[in-house]
This record gives structure tokens, C-alpha cells and sequence, in this order.
């Protein structure tokens, strides 16, 4: 057996953890006929422009959450809570890099969604991946977190998402996180915001289209809520326009 201190590249993810005890998650999925995304990235290939997936969720989802305020919203307090909705729509989204010789979940926040376009949204998660997270300005608090004794990085973390007027540039005001990159068909994540959207792999799989069985690709989505802020009924409505939007981008 080896045993060894906790190792402070994954400090910050350590304090992620337990800035949200406190939240209430139900978890929803549903299938995306992901035919409008395949056409629509392919057709940016040809002229050499690169679309992810995770970009097209970011986009579609911001578009959706902009309309239901509510699930736009973060909540703060325990006894006395205090519920926030903002008029700015902004998405964290978990990155997969490597701090300091260690492979980590790191996280950018796209701001402005409410105006962005997707070429806006793939632009800046291309930006994203290409700093260095040990010497990019993006990364500055994570690595500042990791030079503080354990109780003042704790201390600062609770602070920092304490104040909901800083949610949406800290924390997103929803997340997006995606595991499809591996043969992962689904899977629930709570990101720290009221809506966490988790993107599985686009895979064949036999639809019914018009009575008849055929074979399409398709994007399994599950987002989870936290029941403090929002209800099921609203969660299941921002999830079927979610899959609506994908389901009809155009090539």
C-alpha cells in the first residue's frame, strides 16, 4: 500500500466538491438525433472550419436557458437562502488537461452567450485548449490555489462562490461537461450551477422515422437540476428544447 498526501493539482476540484454539498441534483436524459450535428460539422470540414460537439451544445443550451430565467439562476444560503436569476447567460465547460505533469479537470467559462454565435463559442473553447495551464492566465486561480495553505484556499473558495453577483463569470450560469470523446453513451454530472449538461458519444442506433426502422447517429444528453432552484417540470421543458434545437441546425 502507498500512501500520500492529496495532490494539490486537484486541489481546486477538492474544493468544487465541497462548495456543493448542499446541492439537491435529479438527473433527466434523453436521446438527440444527431443528424443535423454530423451533417452541420461536416460541412464545416469542407471548408475548413472545425465545429465541435460540445460547441453546438453550448450554443443551443445558451440559446434555451436565455428563455427560462429561472434555470438561468443560482442559489446561495442555507437557512435563509437567496435565489439569483441574471439577464447574461454564461457556460462553464470542463476541460481535460494536464497541471504540473498531472492529468486534471480543469474549466473555462464562455461569457455573453445571449449574443454569441457558434463560430463565437468554438473560438473561444479552441482558445481554451491551446493555453498552457501552467502558465496561461486562464489557469492563474487554479494554480494560485495550490500555492495557499489548505485552510485559506478553503476560506477563499467558499467566499468566491458565495457571491452571486460573480457566479456567472466564476461559475457559469449553467455547465456543460462531456465524456463523449470515449465509448461513454451517458452519464450525470453536477456542476456547481443550477443546470449541468452531460454530452455522451454520437453513435449509430436504430430510430423510427415516419413508422419505419432505420439507423441515424444519435447524441444521448442528461441534464441535471438542483431541485432548490427549479422544479422537474421546468427541467424537462429546458431539456426537450435543448434536444429540439440540435435536433434542427442546419447544415
Amino acid at each position: 500500500m502507498t500512501v500520500r498526501p492529496f495532490p494539490t493539482q486537484r486541489r481546486h476540484t477538492l474544493l468544487f466538491l465541497d462548495q456543493i454539498r448542499d446541492f439537491a441534483p435529479v438527473h433527466l436524459d434523453t436521446e438527440v438525433d444527431a443528424t443535423a450535428i454530423v451533417a452541420a460539422r461536416r460541412t464545416a470540414r469542407e471548408t475548413g472550419t472545425r465545429r465541435s460537439v460540445v460547441a453546438y451544445v453550448v450554443h443551443a443550451a445558451a440559446g434555451v436557458l436565455h428563455k427560462h430565467p429561472d434555470a438561468n439562476g443560482a442559489i446561495h444560503g442555507r437557512l435563509d437562502p437567496t435565489v439569483a436569476t441574471y439577464d447574461t447567460v454564461s457556460a462553464k465547460v470542463t476541460l481535460d488537461r494536464t497541471l504540473d505533469g498531472r492529468r486534471v479537470v480543469l474549466a473555462t467559462v464562455i461569457p455573453g452567450l445571449e449574443d454569441a454565435d457558434l463560430a463565437t463559442v468554438q473560438d473561444h473553447l479552441d482558445r481554451a485548449l491551446a493555453d498552457d495551464p501552467d502558465t496561461a492566465d486562464r489557469f492563474a486561480p487554479v494554480r494560485a490555489l495550490r500555492a495557499l495553505p489548505w485552510q485559506e484556499a478553503l476560506d477563499r473558495f467558499r467566499a468566491a462562490a458565495g457571491l452571486l453577483e460573480r457566479r456567472p463569470e466564476i461559475t457559469g450560469t449553467f455547465s456543460v461537461t462531456s465524456l463523449g470523446h470515449r465509448a461513454v453513451d451517458g452519464f450525470h454530472s453536477t456542476g456547481g450551477t443550477t443546470v449541468t449538461l452531460g454530452v455522451g458519444r454520437i453513435t449509430d442506433r436504430p430510430v423510427v422515422r415516419d413508422g419505419a426502422i432505420t439507423v441515424a447517429p444519435v447524441l444521448r444528453l442528461s441534464l441535471t437540476f438542483d431541485h432548490r432552484v427549479i422544479d422537474g417540470a421546468e427541467a424537462a421543458d429546458v431539456l426537450t428544447e435543448i434536444k429540439d434545437a440540435l435536433e434542427a441546425y442546419p447544415a
